[in-house]
């Protein structure tokens, strides 16, 4: 085995080379007696000696990597769900929870837990739902102690999945937590209405319970600039906790090193770990699957949707049979080398420490110049981090979400997606293709008998039809956001076939072009010959001189859908794009109100509101 070191060179000597008139000069003082030190022997040794004093007492010391000890199987052990407990072993006196659906809010808990040692403490990042958080109480067993909750929040005002328990006992009970001491940063987007209601909620109720707010409440914005706004709260944070404890920082920037590049000269390749997830005998072992277990699908069609364009629609299938699953894909970045970037999302992380001015325009030159880690190395070569170092700066490849676009009671034992390929040319002609799509797009079924398997498994959503068959449901979904809404009309198709009174399923479609992007065109277009698709209304952007949207059609029927909303209890789907559609919409439905219903503007906005507390207005949108 052989390791490989890396060290930074502090000093180098130029060799020297001499004009004539120098050697001749040399050559003349020859001829006189030579002094016991010249002045070159005096400022060589002034210089060792200089150095010396430098190496022993001003260099920053290396940072500490841990022994990597040889893997030896273990037998699994009772998972410790007290992170009191682990704390109290580690001795460790911070702890950073995470509620992260993407992995940002994770990713943000983990410097947190590393800047503490600069400050003379130790932080441990730790996943709600991995322990007992209603051991909360007793954090003020550690001296000294605090916890922090990086909390995102999901869709419509929710929690994430690992912190829906968290957030559930928070909401009943009563725990008394005086002299628990904490501090809550927010992950959101105000492009949704319920802009950190999670973070939000974490920080009202830990002081409600008696925690003593260490520091106010950070909110994130991932409309605008989510890391500038997590720099600028976490720059503030510290220093309140050092007046809080009384503390100061220790002046080691240094982070805590996690790995070590080790170089394998013999190695069996049969027993390298290669990411792929093992088929444990049709996935029957463990149940019910989700994101720590995820079930092995099988794709069985891969189909393309867009007749023309230059961008790749598809349609997709998979086997979910004896799963009992809902549908979140798990995929595999295609990358250079699997050291790097098998599990690793090429996401811009980098410490000062390697270049400050890069930082400062981190904005400009790297997120709207959109380049990933390869590129910066590529167009900044005096940036050479060591590649150890580099692995702990990437974040871990997150799951990717989509809408289901089948109906269960129709296909039992099948989850179809709709996905538009991403791949694109950026403001550095270099050409971006999406990790989850393109790796999709290649999953093509073949007649030679290899299965092509996926890791998936399915969120709980309140993006669901009516309890009664008979309500009216409005579908608004332009794009591949029509996905959820091929399961619902297959569903009401469902219906209908098994004698229940269906009422109006009437859908709003958005694309580009009728000729190039209509998706499921002859699908929907046989639906509503069935009347099972009452209306079928679809906008095409740019078929003609002005731009035609979903929302303008919306306006267009605006006294049936104001008779349907208010009087005959339909219920409204939007799904799509956050940023732009979904907020045009619902300015559209505010206008319909006041014009239609004769409503105010307040007046509209409550309606709507109410609409969503009961359940009537539902979004699954995305920015």
């Amino acid at each position: 085995m052989k390791t490989i070191c890396f060290r930074r060179h502090n000093c180098f000597l130029n060799s020297v080379k001499m004009e004539d008139s120098e050697s001749q000069l040399l050559a003349d003082e020859e001829q006189t007696p030579e002094p016991l030190l010249s002045s070159l022997d005096i400022f060589l040794f002034s210089l060792i000696v200089g150095l010396l004093i430098y190496w022993f007492f001003f260099r920053k010391k290396t940072e500490p990597v841990p022994e990597i000890k040889p893997f030896t199987p273990v037998t699994p052990q009772i998972r410790e769900t007290s992170f009191i407990e682990k704390m109290k072993k580690t001795n460790r006196n911070i702890v950073v929870f995470y509620g992260s659906q993407t992995g940002t809010a994770e990713e943000f808990a983990n410097r947190l837990a590393k800047d503490a040692q600069r400050y003379g403490m130790k932080g441990m990042a730790a996943d709600p739902e991995e322990y007992d958080l209603s051991e909360l109480s007793r954090l003020k067993e550690i001296p000294n102690s605090m916890t922090v909750f990086c909390m995102a929040t999901y869709g419509e005002g929710d929690p994430t999945d690992n912190a829906q328990e968290f957030y559930d006992w928070m909401q009943g009970t009563d725990d008394d937590l005086e002299g628990v001491n904490f501090a809550v940063f927010g992950l959101g987007n105000k492009t949704y209405e319920h802009f950190n209601a999670t973070g939000k909620y974490t920080d009202k109720r830990l002081a409600e319970l008696g925690g003593k707010r260490v520091f106010d409440l950070g909110l994130g914005d991932d409309d605008i600039n989510l890391e500038e706004d997590f720099i600028s709260w976490k720059e503030q944070f510290w220093p309140a906790v050092c007046e809080f404890f009384g503390v100061e920082a220790t002046g080691e920037d240094s982070s805590i090193r996690q790995f070590e590049l080790v170089v394998h000269n013999d190695i069996n390749m049969n027993q390298v770990y290669n990411s792929q997830l093992r088929e444990k005998t049709r996935n029957s072992e463990i149940k019910p699957f989700d994101s720590k277990n995820p079930f092995l699908a099988t794709v069985t069609g891969n189909r393309k949707l867009n007749k023309g364009g230059n961008r790749h629609l598809m349609h997709i299938e998979f086997d979910i049979t004896d799963s009992k699953i809902s549908f979140i894909l798990y995929c595999i970045n295609n990358t250079y080398t699997i050291l790097l970037f098998y599990y690793r999302n090429i996401i811009l992380y980098f410490y000062i420490k390697y270049n400050f001015f890069f930082f400062a325009l981190y904005q400009s030159w790297v997120l709207d110049s959109e380049r990933n880690i390869l590129a910066i190395l590529e167009d900044l070569p005096s940036l050479n981090p060591p590649i150890d170092h580099l692995c702990e700066l990437l974040p871990r490849l997150q799951a990717r979400y989509y809408s289901i676009a089948s109906s269960s009671k129709v296909y039992p034992t099948s989850i179809h997606i709709c996905a538009v390929v991403i791949e694109y040319t950026t403001k550095t002609e270099r050409v971006f293709k999406g990790v989850a799509t393109n790796w999709l797009k290649n999953k093509e079924v073949t007649d030679n008998g290899h299965k092509l398997t996926i890791p998936m498994y399915v969120r709980r959503s309140q993006f669901r039809l009516p309890f009664k068959p008979s309500n009216p449901i409005i579908m608004i979904g332009p794009g591949t956001g029509i996905a959820p809404f091929m399961g619902f009309i297959r569903e009401r198709a469902w219906q209908k076939k098994q004698g229940k009174e269906a009422g109006e399923t009437i859908l709003y479609f958005g694309c580009r072009h009728k000729n190039e992007d209509f998706l499921y065109q002859q699908e929907l277009e046989e639906f509503e010959r069935a009347g099972v698709l009452t209306q079928l209304n679809v906008a095409f952007s740019r078929d003609q001189e002005h731009k035609i949207y979903v929302q303008h059609l919306l306006k267009k029927n605006k006294e049936q859908l104001w008779k349907l909303i208010h009087s005959n209890n339909a219920h409204i789907y939007v799904c799509g794009d956050a940023r732009n559609m979904a907020r045009d919409v619902h300015t559209a439905f505010y206008e319909i109100a006041e014009e239609v219903g004769s409503l105010t503007h307040t007046q509209a906005v409550d309606y709507f509101k109410k609409l969503m507390t009961k359940g009537r207005y539902s979004q699954d949108v995305w920015s």
